[in-house]
């Protein structure tokens, strides 16, 4: 799973790596629970309380008189959610507010106008949110927050919460640090992310920071940076958290990006026209000030490559992600069976013009494509190096023989995936080796086959990865777990070598022992007599399938 880009390598054991997981998903359950303490500002434990006592009597009259005569002035701001949101913010360290009528919403669901509010209590990523006028200073790596003076003026009496300078127009009222990456409890990556500071500042400091680009939609910031360049790692810390922080702004909102790539908006471009009518920002790239009214930095992140509903609103889940996927690759695909459909009708052509008899065979191929065709499709996604199955083309030979219709995908990182989005989303069954490109199961339909071929020393790593999360999805997921005779490391270490016998062992001694042995090391060569209950398995489910759907259509 570490194929790492632009990033330090981790020593952590595979051991390390379930204790922590767990750790994740047990905490994460724990925090749905989560309520933290509100501090209330009450008047009598102020310090203007305190030191009245030792007033004279006409300075506390005088003062009582005052306060008498602000009172049908503040009474409505001082009991108003906004201004019970402001004191809290700013009289909190961890600004998290908790929404009582539902314990499943995130912390800093509701936050004023006027107010930051980070939530850091999630293993897997921090998620802050700015709310106002809200400026970008990419020279300072900043994001700044402004203040009306109003605000500001009210705030005077609050004592103890601001420490209100004339002389001083540029003071910092609060500032948060985070980075926009999903990978947070990974030190080591996360010391490669872009780190951001949130500054909340008085409104009179703008007056030298002015807006370049006005955007009255709100913005996301998150990073392409750590582990992008792996497919698995785009999807799962990426695009699907991009997708959970953003689709309920139905496309009114804007994506600031840090560590930009350009060759990362052209592969998912399709998928990000779906969640945005509009162009990314390069953080770095564009010095210009970009102004919103409010921000998202950090995306939010539930588990491996799936969306629990509960936690989305609206109740999205993952099945919504991919439908959202067939509307991002679907006019690329109708444009690619366009230009197919062109180039079958001029070799057509040609061929009629050089023998006018042959139009019979050009029908009977027809007929031939269309029988084909009713067969259930099968999909190979094939590998190149480590974890090639050696006897792919004798696994073809057999599953034509029980009655697919066979392809053969060979993606590549230029390959686009529209075309690897429609070969898997017409496919009934879709078969590959464990690695980062079984993250493309997302572009199989929920109630097909998925069926992993999971080497020695990568169980668990499958099912966690792509087993669950495929499930979840609605495909009916085969593990097909590798007997040691079936490894090409069985003909390079004795029978009783640990490697083949306790390949658990092996991982706990630390990742590189199994990114040597077991990811970078092997290959697999099938035992078909056992393959084919499998393939079978799965023949005899396409077709009852394809059978229930066409008496359904049929009534």
């Amino acid at each position: 799973m570490k194929s790492v880009t632009g990033s330090k390598k981790g020593v952590n054991t595979i051991e390390q790596k379930r204790s922590k997981l767990y750790m994740f998903k047990r905490s994460e359950r724990q925090q749905k629970h989560m309520e933290d303490d509100v501090v209330f500002w009450e008047f009598e434990n102020s310090g203007y309380y305190n030191n009245s006592r030792t007033l004279r009597p006409k300075l506390v009259s005088l003062l009582l008189v005052s306060l008498l005569s602000c009172t049908f002035i503040l009474t409505p701001y001082l009991f108003s959610s906004s201004a019970y949101s402001l004191l809290y913010s700013f009289g909190t360290e961890n600004d998290r507010i908790v929404a009582a009528a539902d314990v499943n919403s995130p912390l800093c669901s509701s936050v004023s106008n006027g107010s930051i509010c980070c939530d850091r209590s999630s293993i897997r990523s921090d998620v802050c949110i700015m709310k106002g006028d809200v400026r970008t200073h990419s020279a300072s790596s900043s994001v700044f927050l402004y203040i009306s003076r109003n605000v500001d003026d009210f705030m005077n009496y609050v004592p103890n919460i601001v420490e209100k300078d004339h002389r001083e127009e540029d003071v910092e009222l609060r500032q948060e640090k985070i980075r926009p990456y999903t990978r947070k409890w990974e030190t080591s990556v996360m010391d490669t992310i872009d780190e951001l500071d949130l500054v909340l500042k008085k409104e009179n400091a703008a007056t030298s920071h002015l807006c370049d680009v006005q955007h009255d939609v709100p913005a996301v910031f998150f990073s392409t940076g750590g582990y992008t360049g792996n497919v698995y790692h785009e999807f799962n810390d990426g695009i699907l958290p991009l997708y959970i922080t953003s689709q309920h702004f139905n496309k009114k909102v804007v994506f600031v990006i840090l560590e930009y790539h350009s060759w990362w908006i052209m592969k998912y471009g399709d998928i990000l026209s779906r969640l945005s009518d509009y162009p990314a920002i390069d953080y770095s790239g564009d010095k210009r000030t970009h102004c919103f009214p409010e921000a998202i930095v950090g995306l939010r992140i539930h588990d491996e490559l799936t969306v629990e509903s509960s936690l989305v609103p609206g109740s999205k889940s993952i099945v919504d992600f991919r439908n959202l996927l067939d509307q991002a690759y679907w006019p690329r695909i109708r444009d690619l069976v366009q230009d197919e459909e062109r180039e079958a009708q001029e070799k057509h052509r040609e061929k009629m013009s050089l023998s006018p008899s042959s139009g019979h065979l050009l029908d009977h191929g027809k007929q031939m494509i269309e029988a084909k065709s009713r067969k259930p499709k099968l999909v190979i996604l094939s590998r190149n190096g480590s974890r090639a199955i050696t006897n792919e083309n004798s696994m073809v030979k057999l599953a034509e023989k029980i009655g697919f219709s066979v392809e053969v995908l060979r993606p590549e990182k230029t390959t686009e995936l529209a075309r690897i989005y429609r070969a898997l989303n017409e496919s009934d069954v879709m078969v590959g080796v464990h690695g980062a490109a079984m993250t493309h199961f997302l572009f199989v339909k929920p109630g097909c086959v998925f069926i992993q071929v999971i080497p020695l020393g990568t169980e668990w790593a499958a099912e966690t990865y792509y087993g669950e999360p495929a499930r979840k999805l609605g495909l009916k997921y085969i593990g097909y777990q590798i007997l040691p005779r079936e490894s090409s490391l069985y003909d390079q270490y004795h029978r009783n070598d640990p490697v083949l016998r306790d390949p658990n062992s092996v991982n706990q001694k630390g990742w590189e022992y199994t990114k040597k042995i077991y990811l970078d090391s092997q290959n697999v060569r099938l035992n078909l007599g056992r393959f084919y209950k499998r393939l079978a398995r799965a023949y005899n489910y396409s077709m009852s399938r394809s059978h229930r759907r066409y008496q359904h259509q049929s009534q």
